[in-house]
């Protein structure tokens, strides 16, 4: 069955598959490794602009070794988490100090960098390299889910097993990088989570899920995402032509990124001028301040969170000592630092300086 089924493969990924992508084909390990980078938990349709904009600023890992840290976060600005940004710079300079900006050409050195994971480091080794070794990602998953009837959920321990093994077997060793790349377009484009293409199916006479009924119940997941909800309100205090801003630390969502002065709260807030003259008085004390303005509630979803938030001008006549060690910059300034999505939208589409 594995030679059918991969001869197949490729047979329509050379006659039949038309997905287009700029990181398509590519050798260099560099540029490999930067769009898998990119693309852990974001679509090919946003990661195309980012991957392209990365390439544009940071023609070699050299030039994004070189880079300040905040220079990098702004352009990923957008991309969400940010711990991919942070291990890419930090893997960055270590192929420049440890591998003199050569990309280590084995999958046992590759998968030792930070960030890089199974998958990530099957990717690189099979397309730049051409070693055998089978990536599987949530393409793969659906497609030798559904091809070989299997029901183990996928995000359990036995599944990731049983596919890893399973996609070992299907690969092909003489053209693994092809291979690699065909199947997870073929996931993309054919056997798709949803209203997958079964009528034009290459592989349909022989695929389990399609014979039995089962394609819309394959493959299996156990785990059912929990969210919480927090509740932001970002106050905007403004000083003499200056904003203040802190940047994030700790283990929290979005270290390393910038924000405003931040209260979270367990219920939403319905803020009055009233009510956010009384607060800020409590928190620094009496002041001459002015609300300037109170938005209306904006959301971000992320993965695990939904975060709710809302944002509140204040313009202070004198600088309240609680404030006074913070990092005040100018509307030049303000628009060179990277912050989170929620904040972003709320600054291009809502604040005027």
């Amino acid at each position: 069955m594995k030679s059918q089924f991969t001869r197949t493969i490729l047979q329509w990924n050379r006659t039949q598959n038309n997905r287009e992508m700029p990181w398509k084909g590519e050798k260099n390990p560099y540029h490999i490794w930067l769009s898998e980078i990119i693309l852990q938990q974001t679509r090919v349709e946003q990661g195309r602009a980012y991957y392209n904009r990365f390439i544009k600023k940071y023609p070699t890992v050299f030039k994004l070794a070189a880079a300040p840290e905040q220079e990098v976060f702004k352009l990923w600005e957008g991309l969400g988490y940010y711990n991919r940004c942070r291990n890419l710079l930090y893997t960055a300079r270590e192929i420049v100090q440890r591998y003199n900006g050569i990309f280590p050409d084995q999958y046992e050195e590759i998968i030792q960098l930070k960030g890089v994971g199974p998958y990530t480091a099957a990717a690189i080794a099979s397309f730049a390299y051409n070693l055998p070794y089978a990536v599987v990602d949530g393409n793969v998953f659906r497609v030798l889910s559904r091809f070989h009837g299997v029901d183990t959920a996928i995000d359990s321990t036995a599944g990731k097993q049983l596919f890893t093994a399973l996609a070992a077997k299907m690969l092909d060793k003489k053209f693994p990088g092809e291979y690699n790349q065909a199947i997870m377009d073929f996931g993309a484009t054919v056997c798709k989570p949803m209203v997958p293409s079964c009528s034009h199916c290459p592989l349909q006479n022989n695929c389990a899920a399609y014979q039995t009924g089962m394609v819309n119940r394959l493959p299996v997941k156990e785990k059912i995402l929990t969210r919480k909800t927090r509740h932001f309100t970002y106050f905007i205090f403004e000083y003499e032509g200056k904003t203040f801003t802190r940047q994030r630390t700790g283990k929290d969502i979005w270290q390393g990124l910038f924000e405003f002065y931040l209260a979270e709260t367990e219920k939403s807030q319905k803020w009055t001028v009233t009510s956010v003259t009384a607060w800020l008085e409590e928190q620094l004390g009496p002041q001459s301040l002015k609300i300037l303005a109170i938005s209306s509630p904006e959301s971000q979803q992320l993965t695990h969170q939904q975060i709710n938030g809302c944002f509140i001008r204040v313009s202070l006549k004198k600088m309240p000592a609680l404030l006074s060690s913070g990092n005040w910059v100018t509307p030049k300034g303000l628009s060179a630092l990277a912050f989170p999505k929620l904040i972003t939208k709320y600054l291009s589409e809502k604040y005027k300086p």
